[in-house]
């Protein structure tokens, strides 16, 4: 007599709005006083699971932009700053794998070290001083910013007009 024993799970139920089928990426987020700040400059998370009192979970539908800003220090001081600007991808896209971000993300800047990172900060300032949310900006914008940072040449700023240049051309898409 062979009997199996089948379990059956509940699946988690849909975010509003949302296909239960939706691939989505899960951001890993950390805080430790003093040693480490893992968390995000912009982007909307669908939402954000708290696993204890360190550490969360960003959950992001694909094509969602965000920012991850990477603070770690020891007990000497501060040994890495980093600023990467990732889109969440489908399962067909084109993706990096990043450590935290699972499956992977598109990878549109990345900023190592201080210097970088405080480069690449004012530009989001600027962004958001002329009411742009970051996350709706152009991902060629991102690349360029990140190009340019990697050969050390002035960094560009991001003006209305261009983005309203590629909402226009998003619109006809």
């Amino acid at each position: 007599m062979n009997a199996s024993i089948s379990v059956v799970t509940a699946a988690p139920p849909p975010f509003a709005g949302q296909a239960a089928t939706a691939p989505l990426t899960r951001v890993s987020l950390a805080y430790i006083e003093q040693r480490i700040d893992l968390y995000l400059r912009f982007g909307e998370p669908v939402r954000t699971i708290r696993l204890d009192r360190w550490r969360r979970v960003a959950v992001f539908l694909p094509g969602t932009m965000f920012c991850r800003i990477r603070w770690q220090a020891n007990d000497y001081g501060t040994i890495r700053w980093q600023l990467m600007v990732m889109q969440a991808c489908t399962p067909l896209d084109a993706a990096q794998r990043i450590p935290g971000v699972l499956p992977g993300a598109r990878l549109l800047l990345h900023a190592e070290g201080e210097l970088a990172v405080r480069a690449v900060l004012p530009q989001i300032d600027a962004i958001e001083a002329l009411g742009i949310t970051p996350a709706t900006v152009s991902p060629a914008y991102w690349r360029t910013l990140g190009n340019r940072l990697a050969a050390r040449l002035p960094l560009s700023a991001y003006t209305a007009e261009r983005h309203a240049a590629w909402l226009a051309g998003r619109a006809l898409s």
